[in-house]
Parts: structure tokens; C-alpha cells; sequence
């Protein structure tokens, strides 16, 4: 193995989118509200789950990779990148610059797209698989994990992630590797310890070190992570995340499920005006359009450990549900 490469080659390896009627909200908020009641009091008896709506199938429901996995190491989140919007929600390609700032104007950050577009909510499955492997590393104090070059086989993330394996898929991850790499970043926000005032990629580089001798798909990955990301993950500003993230369908709903891991914290809950909550998820809809997928995903119950309710004055709390035993179980923030 070369020393400069961070080798995790286990066996195991691993819309946005409708108008609002007005009338009347009391109304409609007595009967969401009636309709959770019911919901929780069918959960109650019968000790399971009901479907969610917002959340897609299991596609591999034996996965004994995602298990092995998360025996040994729970998903991680960089909190750099859960505090900005770098994100795009938008399920089409977003050329446009981003730009935002904190409230009391210490943190800026400008995202900018590059011909293929910026990258999506979806494309950050590859950071958190990548952070994810490089944090089990670290605390494994394994040498190699102090450079940020990470190698893993595209079969696995796609079974750990929840995606299909198709030719699709292959071509779809892909792109998503292109939107990573041309999609640039300017800000001053401090990752471990240093305040960096640059421009990067959100990785600095990748490349396809193995394909299939049939079909030339790829097989083996090499992605290099940005000096702001590595800076996160190695003074260890992660938090561990539920694997069900992977299974929402909405870019806005793993958003805002997000931003209640991070805020929450072991808080039993977490409140925020809905006018800023749509500024520090990134979305670009209007208040009016925000407020109505707001009340979809609340509608749908679907974010995991949180609940979220959107009151009449446009308060949205997330509340830990009590069930949530994964974060305390991981040991993590």
C-alpha cells in the first residue's frame, strides 16, 4: 500500500417544488395535529412504524455491508459543511452563485457552479461515505489516514448509500464526482482551528483507478478531499448521523434533518423562525412556497430522530423523538 493513500478496502468496503389556499390555518393545523395523534396512536399499538411517505424503499434490505459498517463506525457528518447551504436543493442543474452570510457577518461563504452545475444535496453522499472512512481511520490512529487521499469501490458506496446498482447509477455517481470537483468554494469559516480565506473545490481531485474488464464500469475510486473538508474531519467536527438520512427523498428534508442534528445537539429540542431556517438551509423559494414543503415534510413525518412542527406563527420546532437511541448509542455530539 502507498503510504500517501488512505486505503479503507475492507471486505466489508466500504425539489424543490403549488400554492398555499389561505383559509383557514387553525383549522388545518387541528387536523395535521389530529392526524399525528392518530398516527402515533397506531405506532403505539401496534409497535411498529407505519410507512413513511417521504422516505424511499430499502433497496438492499439484507445489506450486510451497511451493517458491518456500522458496527465498527457510525455515518459522519463534516460540521463545516452542516453549518453553510453548500449545498443546491434543486433537483436540476443549478448555475447560478450562491452566496451567504452569517447574521453577525463573522462567517461568509461563496459557492459557484461549473459548467455541469453545482453540487447537489444527493452528491454529498459521497463526503459523508468518504468522512466516514477517513473518521473510522483516525480513531483507529492508523497512519495513513493523515493524508486526505481516500480509495474505496463504487459497488459499496452504492449499497451503503441506498442507491441502485445499475449502469444508471454508475453513470449518475459519475456526474456527481464531476459537480464535486468544479464546484467552487470561497469562505472564511474555521475548520480545525484555522480560519481559511480561499478558494477550493469541494474535493480537490478524482479519479477512476479500476473498471470492470466487461463493461467498463468503475470499480474503484480515488478521491482526494479538500484542505477545508480533511481540516474538519481530522480535529474531529463530525457528528454521527442516522443511516435512514440516506433513504429521504427530498433534498430539502435531508437538509433540515441536518440542521436539527446539528443544532439540536442532546437538546430535547430545537427552535427557529422559518424565515431563517430557509435562509440557513439554502433554499431559494420564496416564504410562501418554503412554508408549504415545510408543512409537506411535516406532513410526511418522515426526517429521522426529530419531529418537526411548523406552528401558525411560523415557529418550527424539531423535537427529539423518543425513540432516538442511535446518536446516543454512537457516543457522538
Amino acid at each position: 500500500m502507498a503510504k500517501d493513500k488512505t486505503q479503507v478496502s475492507m471486505t466489508f468496503f466500504d425539489a424543490e417544488s403549488g400554492d398555499d389556499q389561505v383559509n383557514p390555518e387553525s383549522a388545518d393545523t387541528r387536523l395535521r395535529a389530529l392526524h399525528a395523534q392518530q398516527r402515533a396512536m397506531q405506532e403505539s399499538a401496534s409497535g411498529t412504524s407505519l410507512p413513511d411517505r417521504g422516505l424511499m424503499r430499502e433497496r438492499h434490505p439484507n445489506r450486510e455491508f451497511f451493517l458491518a459498517d456500522l458496527f465498527d463506525y457510525a455515518m459522519k457528518d463534516d460540521g463545516a459543511s452542516m453549518e453553510a447551504p453548500i449545498f443546491t436543493l434543486s433537483t436540476k442543474p443549478d448555475l447560478s452563485i450562491w452566496t451567504w452570510k452569517s447574521k453577525d457577518g463573522s462567517r461568509s461563504i461563496k459557492v459557484a457552479p461549473s459548467v455541469v452545475g453545482r453540487a447537489t444535496q444527493h452528491d454529498k453522499d459521497v463526503l459523508i461515505y468518504v468522512v466516514s472512512q477517513l473518521t473510522e481511520a483516525l480513531n483507529r490512529g492508523r497512519g495513513d489516514a493523515k493524508h486526505r487521499v481516500v480509495r474505496f469501490t463504487v459497488y459499496d458506496f452504492l449499497v451503503t448509500t441506498n442507491r441502485g446498482v445499475s449502469g444508471h447509477d454508475y453513470q449518475r455517481l459519475q456526474e456527481a464526482f464531476e459537480r464535486l470537483r468544479g464546484t467552487s468554494i470561497t469562505t472564511d469559516i474555521k475548520t480545525g482551528g484555522q480560519r481559511v480565506k480561499e478558494g477550493f473545490g469541494i474535493i480537490d481531485r478524482w479519479k477512476i483507478i479500476e473498471r470492470s474488464p466487461t463493461d467498463e464500469r468503475m470499480i474503484g475510486i480515488e478521491i482526494t478531499l479538500s484542505e477545508w473538508l480533511y481540516n474538519a474531519v481530522s480535529a474531529f467536527e463530525v457528528l454521527t448521523i442516522h443511516p435512514d438520512y440516506f433513504r429521504l427523498r427530498k433534498p430539502l428534508a435531508r437538509r433540515l434533518y441536518e440542521l436539527a442534528r446539528k443544532h439540536c445537539g442532546h437538546q430535547a429540542s430545537w427552535a427557529i423562525g422559518l424565515d431563517l431556517l430557509r435562509e440557513k438551509s439554502g433554499s431559494k423559494s420564496r416564504s410562501k412556497e418554503f412554508r408549504r414543503m415545510v408543512r409537506a415534510i411535516e406532513d410526511d413525518d418522515c426526517l429521522p430522530e426529530y419531529r418537526l412542527t411548523l406552528g401558525e406563527d411560523d415557529k418550527v420546532l424539531f423535537s427529539r423523538r423518543g425513540g432516538a437511541r442511535f446518536m446516543a448509542s454512537a457516543g457522538v455530539g
